[in-house]
Order: C-alpha cells, then structure tokens, then sequence
C-alpha cells in the first residue's frame, strides 16, 4: 500500500469536496484496492489533535513511511515570511514549516489544485498573505519549495493543477504513482499530469460547431461560442474537462459559463472580467494557443460568410430555434 498523507493548506477546500464527487459509490474501497492508503485527511479522517501530530512526526522520524505528501491550498508565507498567518492547529508551528520538513522525507510531493500548485486565488490582487504554490509563484519557478526541489522518488512537485481539480486527476495521478507507471516523461513543461494537461477544454466542447463558424453568443443564456464575447479561454486552457466530465455529464461550458482557464498560471488575475473578451481592434487577444493571428482572422472572416442560418440564428437563443435540414443524403 502506498500511504499517502493530505494535508490543507491556505484556501477553500474546494478540491477535496470535487474529490469526494468521485463517479463511485465507495470513494475509500477504490483507493484501497488501487493500493492507497490515506494516512490521514483533515476532512475524512477521525484522528485530530495529538493524534494528528503524531501522525506527522512518525512521518518525520521514518516510523511511519510518506510515499505521498499532498498539499491543497496556498503556502502562506506571510506575515514577512514567517508563516504565522496560518498555525497548523495544536502544533503552534506555521503550516509552511510543517510541509518543507515532510516534503524532505516524501517519495512524492503533490500539489492539488491551483493554489498549491501557483499560488491561485488566495495569491491574487496584494497578496498581502504572502501566498505561493509548492514549486511555482504563478508562472515563475521558485515557490515555497525552490526551483531546485526534487523529491525523494526524483521526481519535482507534481502539480494537479485546477480551481478545483478533477477528483479523476487526483486518482489516476495516484493510482499511476502506485502502480510504479508515472514518470517525469508524464509530465508537461508546467508538471502536469499529461494525461490530462495535453488536452484543451475546447476539445470535446458541445459549442465547437459555433465555434467553427464564429457563431457567438451574445449573453449567458446563448447557445453560441463563448469565447468572441463572454471571456471563454477553451481554446487556451490545457485540461480535459469536456471529454471527462464531472458527475459523468458536466462542464463548466456544457453549463454555459466560459472557461476561466483555471489550470493555468495566473488566472485568478486576468486584467478583465472573466465574463468579457479583451479585444484589439475588435479581434480577441486571446487566441487559440497554436494559431497565428492572422491565420485565425483569414479563419474567422471565412466562417462568418458561410455561416448557415440555422447556426446563427441559434447562436443567440437559449433553445434550438433552427432544427438541422432534413433530407436525403443518399449515403451508401
């Protein structure tokens, strides 16, 4: 069994509530039988108090073998780099000295979720808190633990980025690591888990048909792409959230809300509304990762020509207002 220690840092545990939405009727027999055993969680395990703080020091002393040390939440450094924003309950000890010391003696260092992973959105605005993630401060490489940071296993901070995470990343990360099937080659240049982070949100998107021919929407309720007018970043955002889908059927597009690229550094702090598109004139700044600009607005001025009626018309409603042409296609 691969013991795997879960600790909360500085954020709103919105990861370990995503991770208890796992598609099983028995969350703890699937991580038994994929060989985890969850030393403890402050959500679902009993143990508190001194029995908690014993947990972690037979971690520290070897009595007790970390395989896996996972962080959710930001590191709070501050006040002026002292921790002491956030005190692990009962230990008088500031929560980043608690995870500098286990991440020494873990085979692996997992970040769950954007704020352990860059800082997310306790870093944002001030940051008077002083919040980074394990191995990063947004994009930049350094974080609570250095850019150096490798650990025991060999292997840097593996960042299972997202606000919140896919309760089917954290698993299948783990389920992998037991398995002795994750390697440094599964991560991506961010450390990603690239099962996931080598898909975009756009692939699988039920709005791409809107999408090819710049068919937009226009307010919440549209039916069209979000992405020309209500701030979606599909088509940036490495993640495959709309072909593993929360709950077997959702997603934050399926659900009609943009994409707010929450796997990737920085999000929190756009420089506009997430429900706005910035635009230079009149062309969104964000474009397709790989596209070149001016490939996409050749691409965009030819798509809106050939728009068929029933596509635009029911870009801008909240129903089917055009069903598709019936007729005989003589298909053999």
């Amino acid at each position: 069994m691969m013991n795997v220690l879960w600790l909360q840092s500085g954020g709103c545990g919105g990861c370990s509530m995503s991770l208890l939405n796992a598609d099983t009727a028995d969350f703890e027999g699937q991580w038994r039988q994929a060989g985890l055993n969850l030393l403890w969680h402050p959500s679902l395990s009993l143990a508190s108090g001194s029995q908690v703080t014993r947990v972690l020091e037979d971690c520290l002393s070897g009595a007790q073998p970390l395989d896996v040390l996972c962080v959710e939440g930001s590191l709070l450094r501050g006040p002026q780099g002292t921790g002491r924003f956030h005190l692990l309950a009962g230990t008088g000890l500031p929560m980043i000295d608690w995870v500098r010391r286990l991440a020494q003696v873990a085979t692996h260092v997992v970040a769950v979720g954007s704020c352990a992973a860059w800082g997310g959105i306790t870093a944002a605005g001030a940051n008077e808190v002083e919040a980074c993630g394990l191995q990063y401060e947004d994009d930049r490489v350094g974080g609570l633990l250095g850019a150096g940071f490798r650990a025991r296993g060999g292997l840097p901070v593996i960042n299972i980025a997202g606000c919140p995470t896919h309760p089917a990343w954290v698993t299948d990360a783990l389920m992998a690591l037991a398995a002795g099937l994750f390697s440094e080659a599964d991560l991506d240049p961010l450390n990603r888990p690239r099962f996931y982070a080598d898909q975009l949100v756009h692939h699988g998107c039920t709005r791409n048909e809107f999408y090819e021919f710049k068919a937009s929407a226009e307010q919440p309720s549209d039916m069209g792409c979000l992405m020309e007018h209500m701030g979606c970043k599909g088509t940036q955002a490495h993640a495959d959230c709309n072909t593993r889908l929360w709950n077997g059927e959702g997603s934050c597009t399926r659900g009609g809300y943009a994409c707010i690229s929450c796997t990737e550094p920085g999000f929190q702090d756009p420089g506009h509304a997430f429900h706005a598109t910035p635009k230079l004139a009149g062309i969104p700044i964000g474009l397709p990762t790989d596209m070149p600009k001016a490939w996409f607005v050749a691409l965009a001025s030819l798509s809106k020509s050939a728009t068929p009626k029933r596509v635009k018309e029911n870009a801008t409603s909240d129903h089917v207002v055009v069903a598709p042409v019936v007729r005989r296609t003589r298909l053999k």
